[in-house]
């Protein structure tokens, strides 16, 4: 009887680059930020262990690269947004913040709709919303701005995807809970969207709710934004569907008529 020897190999990891650190380096400390929100205003470095699973020591050196570029702010309960954000939350408003017309203009939609307004633009594989109105009934839909949805349902997003190329919806789908055939599926809905002009979807992404929407489309002649209704399916009935896509597509192009390559600027 013979018996074999087994030999262990161990075999070396290539080391990363420079460039591969930084980046990971830029992304560990983004994450730490997007713990910060409006529930959690303070977290701890405990908290930032638990939520990255990265060592404390790597914490440490991360938030205090953050706390020094003013970033973050050192509290007796933790870390808070530092002062150093302001300048950047001021080059972002004056950057996304709507003409006081079109402001103006979704108010009155959401009141005279009595749903919730809100205007996406298409974010890679994602759409972001960039401003919304509330609707003024208790039973409402929100999304909160800048917050990302997936472009693989959605009145917004039909419209939105009107001149997206075959890849661009096939990494869409991928993405989806549907599989690499829904990309056929939403290029029906989309060809759909473009021959009347506004998009709806019932139930398709959360269900109970719905939304219509309309493009906004720039100088050029692409579609640069989409304006939603949005609110529960109950009362999105055939004859409302109707009422807010001509409302939705009317104020579109009151927009679209000033010119704007984008909703934001001239």
């Amino acid at each position: 009887m013979s018996t074999g020897t087994r030999e262990w190999v161990t075999v070396e990891k290539p080391a990363e680059s420079a460039d591969q650190q930084g980046v990971r380096s830029v992304q560990r400390a983004l994450g730490i930020l997007g713990l910060l929100t409006d529930d959690r205003p303070i977290i701890s470095v405990r908290d930032i262990v638990e939520a990255t699973g990265l060592a404390k020591t790597t914490v440490l050196r991360l938030v205090s690269t953050l706390e020094q570029n003013g970033l973050l702010w050192a509290t007796s309960g933790g870390y808070m947004a530092g002062p150093g954000l302001w300048r950047w939350a001021h080059l972002a408003r004056r950057g996304w913040e709507l003409p006081p017309e079109t402001q103006s203009g979704m108010r009155e939609l959401a009141a005279r709709c009595r749903e919730t307004v809100n205007l996406y633009v298409a974010r890679d594989v994602h759409r972001v919303c960039v401003a919304q109105q509330e609707s003024p009934q208790p039973l409402r839909h929100v999304v909160h701005v800048g917050d990302e949805l997936p472009m693989w349902a959605g009145a917004s997003s039909k419209v939105l995807l009107r001149d997206a190329p075959p890849t661009l919806l096939d990494r869409i789908a991928k993405g989806s809970p549907h599989g690499p055939g829904h990309a056929s599926v939403m290029r029906a809905w989309i060809d759909e969207t473009t021959r009347n002009g506004f998009g709806e979807s019932h139930g398709e992404r959360e269900e109970g709710l719905s939304a219509v929407a309309a493009p906004i489309v720039g100088r050029s002649g692409t579609v640069v934004a989409a304006l939603s209704l949005s609110g529960p399916t109950v009362r999105f009935t055939p004859a409302k569907v109707a009422e807010f896509a001509a409302d939705l597509k009317r104020m579109a192009r009151q927009i679209a008529e000033r010119g704007f390559d984008s909703p934001f600027g001239g």
